[in-house]
């Protein structure tokens, strides 16, 4: 009986969440994916083409690409507001807690923009390049396709206090990740889909070190986590230092985007606290990693809706923002 339980729940939580490409503005316009078949025809290939030579070189920078997108829309939107460099006006998001000495991949950004604007001049903007970034990584480590909606437009400004605490953390309970994502109009369907990125990239020590030896602040470990893994993981993540060593996140595919990050929590090996908690503190959030365990095909569908859900927070379109002509900084 709980079983069918959960296969209605799962059911009816993912019947209503359609995929929509367009998005509607507080201002002037929409996001759509032909934005630029006309400003410039050739924009997307250019990403592509670009994102596909970073990932030849390293893997890993699938997952770092990704993230970037993930990282600029939690704060307040998808305004590339994470890019902004420091400057006598503003603190760079690059310094907050969640940030710092982690994201990564902002060369490979310049290196889009460099491209773009000898093709078609401050045209396309650094919002958008984050987008298709995020889309072709996904499908260059073998995950899902999708139509980015684009359309958006450059913020002038950063927010380090919401960098610091919009954003989900590794650490995080269950009930703190749901409301950052429903504060940013994402369910908890998006919760489970999207953490599902995890299948892809790496982690540092220090993002995980409390649930190896003091989850709780009782100097114990976090017995949720499987403990021949636990072990595994101390090898190289001891109690004091270390912290920028990096693990992966999936270890039975590490580099492919596939479903095996909801295997690894249904056996108790997610690596972060926030990873386990869709198991051990949600009846739907468990029966959406069971879904998805089981088939992949779902989760794929899923989660390209889910992309365009979270690539639509709070877009500035029209006359709002700007089109940077480099990424690191508001135009001059």
């Amino acid at each position: 009986m709980a079983k069918s339980v959960s296969f209605f729940m799962v059911i009816s939580l993912l019947a209503f969440a359609p995929i929509c490409f367009c998005s509607k503005s507080n201002y002037y316009g929409y996001l759509y994916p032909q934005f630029y078949d006309w400003s410039c025809p050739q924009a997307k290939e250019i990403v592509k083409s670009v994102v596909a030579k970073a990932v030849a070189r390293e893997a890993r920078m699938a997952a770092s690409l990704l993230r970037l997108h993930f990282h600029d829309c939690f704060v307040k939107g998808c305004d590339a507001s994470l890019l902004l460099d420091s400057s006598a006006t503003l603190i760079s998001e690059k310094r907050s807690n969640t940030n710092r000495n982690s994201v990564r991949g902002f060369e490979v950004i310049d290196e889009i923009k460099s491209a773009l604007e000898k093709e078609c001049p401050q045209t396309v903007s650094c919002a958008d390049i984050l987008a298709l970034a995020a889309r072709d990584s996904t499908v260059l480590a073998g995950g899902p396709n999708w139509e980015v909606p684009l359309g958006r437009r450059d913020s002038r400004d950063a927010s380090l206090s919401g960098s610091n605490n919009n954003i989900p953390a590794p650490n995080n309970t269950f009930n703190t990740i749901l409301t950052k994502f429903k504060l940013k109009g994402l369910d908890l369907v998006d919760l489970v889909t999207l953490s599902g990125s995890h299948t892809i990239g790496n982690a540092r020590c220090t993002s995980f070190r409390q649930r190896l030896y003091n989850q709780s602040g009782n100097s114990l470990p976090d017995y949720t986590l499987d403990q021949t893994y636990a072990a595994q993981l101390r090898t190289r993540c001891p109690k004091s230092g270390g912290d920028q060593n990096l693990f992966v996140m999936d270890f039975v595919s590490p580099t492919k985007f596939d479903n095996s990050y909801f295997k690894n929590l249904l056996a108790s090996r997610g690596l972060f606290n926030s990873d386990q908690v869709l198991v051990t503190k949600n009846q739907a959030t468990l029966a959406l990693v069971k879904l998805y365990a089981e088939n992949n095909e779902i989760f794929f569908e899923q989660f390209a809706k889910s992309m365009v859900k979270m690539g639509n927070i709070s877009p500035l379109t029209g006359y709002r923002g700007e089109i940077r002509k480099n990424c690191r900084m508001m135009n001059s």
